[in-house]
């Protein structure tokens, strides 16, 4: 996954940092499903194999968890999407940085990190 061509340099850096821990959410395999059932072009991926693969490839997964879920109500309207607003919220709560190409998200502060 790290290999990828649309992955920013920056972000490859950190992932590949043996000092970072990274992981990937729940949240984000299930919006994998979700839009690639619906034949998303900018979503064809298969959601089971990129969750073995970003297990195997040493990331550790993030469950959503109900205080995850409720801390999204919290959250000002910068974003509509509920997928992102979610990946937020668990930043928020654990605290850990999230990593983003979506510039709107950047309204919910310093643990949302533009790539």
């Amino acid at each position: 996954m790290a290999r990828s061509r649309r992955l920013p340099k920056q972000a490859r850096r950190l992932i590949l940092d043996p000092g970072n821990e990274v992981y990937f959410s729940a949240a984000s395999v299930w919006e994998i499903a979700i839009k690639s059932a619906l034949r998303r072009r900018d979503f064809d991926a298969d959601a089971a194999a990129l969750a073995r693969a970003a297990a195997q490839g040493g990331f550790a997964e993030l469950a959503v968890t109900a205080a995850h879920a409720a801390r999204v109500a919290a959250l000002p309207p910068v974003h509509r999407d509920p997928f992102d607003r979610l990946l937020v919220a668990q930043a928020q709560a654990e605290p850990m940085t999230l990593l983003t190409n979506d510039g709107a998200l950047a309204g919910y502060g310093p643990l949302v990190a533009l790539i």
